[in-house]
């Protein structure tokens, strides 16, 4: 079997959030960015994972891990558990998978630029990295290995596999690409996979022009999964009593009710090419997070920090700011007039060591139309 190479891009979510993790029904914009998770798979007589870290040399192994196909499925430890929780769920759902592991093993090496924790859909990037790569390496039929399932295969390892509270476009914007509105109607429930619809991914980036963007990453830690977890089981009750009583809306099904529509009217802004009122929209998806998490018992709302970040973005003239992921921590993005993209890097950097973060990382992102690429290595 041939070797091969897999690179993937992050993502950000640019309006709509979190209704993708905890509406479900409504829908995201959101965008692959050219920061990017690797992985490399050859054959192996066994079964070895491994973590790495990049260098000018290249990767550099930090974990390892043994297995034969006797072990499905792979035990949980701490240690390549996204990886080993992609391997789980293909083997449960793919028969061709698993004739394919009796014939031979492999070997597959992870390694990433993403920062951790930072709200760009990281730990996605290696489920879903395994998964293209599991397809790659044992010839599955692409027509039943497609992107749809292995965006929802991830979405699963992560929901049930590894308990983790989780949306769906961490798992489909990396995979298919581009500029996308993707409508996540008939996923409320998160139901087994022929059970709900799949998320419609609409690319926009064909009518788009570039988007003036730039994003820091804080450097604070976070997992999202703590975030979603407070927000979408108070979310799910106040909907379920809601559709009993009738009546007005509540507060949460209100709010997450005006997250999508910054998602569908900043569609239409960015078809027509108005970037100011696509900026408004950024910011009323921020005010509305930020609201969603004090109600759930975020005191800071979305953060302290990133509250300040965006108001510094503001204050440079910045178009709207936002969260790219699930707040207190993780990166902030803000959209700006063409050409002003190193000045409000410039002042992030300025406002990150005021604040003391160390390991903040500034960069003006370009949006890229391509998701995963496997090239034999």
């Amino acid at each position: 079997m041939p070797a091969y190479r897999l690179t993937i891009p992050a993502r950000i979510n640019i309006l709509g959030n979190p209704s993708d993790g905890v509406e479900g029904a409504y829908a995201t914009l959101s965008a692959a960015i050219d920061l990017y998770a690797y992985t490399t798979i050859a054959p192996d007589p066994a079964i070895l994972l491994e973590q790495a870290t990049a260098s000018p040399t290249g990767p550099v192994v930090t974990a390892r891990q043994h297995f034969t196909p006797a072990d499905f499925p792979l035990p949980y430890d701490g240690t390549l558990d996204l990886v080993k929780g992609a391997c789980n769920r293909l083997h449960a759902h793919s028969v061709d998978f698993r004739e394919g592991l009796a014939r031979g093993g492999f070997r597959l090496t992870t390694w990433t630029d993403v920062p951790r924790q930072s709200g760009l859909g990281g730990s996605s990037l290696f489920v879903l990295l395994t998964l293209g790569a599991l397809r790659a390496y044992y010839g599955l039929d692409p027509r039943t290995h497609h992107p749809y399932l292995l965006s929802e295969l991830a979405q699963r390892v992560e929901a049930h596999e590894l308990g983790i509270t989780c949306g769906y476009a961490d798992r489909y914007v990396p995979l298919f690409g581009g500029l996308a509105y993707i409508d996540y109607r008939g996923k409320l429930q998160q139901a087994p996979l022929d059970e709900e619809p799949y998320a419609t991914y609409e690319r926009l980036d064909p009518w788009v022009g570039a988007l003036p963007l730039v994003i820091l990453s804080t450097g604070i830690e976070r997992d999202s999964g703590d975030v979603h977890g407070q927000l979408r089981p108070r979310y799910l009750a106040e909907e379920a009593a809601w559709r009993q009583r009738g009546g007005d809306p509540p507060p949460l099904v209100r709010a997450m009710q005006g997250a999508w529509e910054t998602a569908w009217r900043g569609k239409q802004a960015l078809l027509r090419g108005d970037l100011p009122a696509f900026g408004a929209l950024l910011n009323e998806n921020h005010r509305l997070v930020d609201g969603m998490m004090q109600a759930c018992g975020f005191t800071a709302g979305a953060g302290a920090v990133n509250n300040r970040l965006i108001e510094v973005a503001l204050a440079q003239g910045a178009y709207g700011a936002k969260l790219t992921g699930a707040g207190g921590g993780g990166s902030v993005f803000a959209v700006v007039p063409p050409g002003k993209e190193m000045a409000l890097r410039a002042a992030w950097e300025a406002t990150a060591a005021e604040l003391g973060l160390t390991e903040a990382r500034c960069f003006i992102p370009r949006i890229v139309p391509h998701g995963l690429r496997v090239e034999v290595d």
